[in-house]
């Protein structure tokens, strides 16, 4: 017994080093997710500024040059820094352009650590102005 009365209980919950090793992976955790996200959100803009490019008018029958322009002026815009005029490719396809973008993304990640992103994207730019 114990000096209220009562009967002693054991005392359950989480020890003061436990709790250090549970806040380190959590640390960890979040570290990684704050070194990945641009990455993901770059793509989620590369993603978006295709899917703006097939629907703009008159899209299948406009010069690729232009439309490159029009694809990294829209990645501009977005904050987009990854994203070179060599890493876009505009084929003729079935029913006007067919646009690849690829590319590579190195971030330094702890120490001599790095993590690289490899992103790819295909939008078809046809003439009915709607997004694949």
């Amino acid at each position: 017994m114990n000096i209220h009365g009562g009967i002693a209980r054991r005392q359950r919950g989480i020890t003061l080093l436990g709790f250090i090793i549970v806040m380190a992976v959590v640390g960890v955790f979040a570290y990684i997710g704050f070194k990945l996200f641009p990455m993901y959100q770059e793509y989620y803009a590369v993603k978006t500024a295709l899917k703006g490019l097939a629907n703009e008018p008159g899209i299948a029958t406009t010069d690729p040059a232009r439309i490159q322009q029009m694809f990294l002026r829209r990645l501009d815009m977005s904050y987009a820094q990854n994203i070179k005029k060599e890493h876009i490719k505009i084929e003729r396809g079935d029913a006007g352009w067919v646009m690849t973008v690829q590319y590579e993304v190195r971030r330094p990640m702890i120490a001599n650590l790095d993590v690289i992103g490899k992103f790819g994207a295909v939008q078809n730019l046809s003439r009915s102005g709607n997004a694949d």
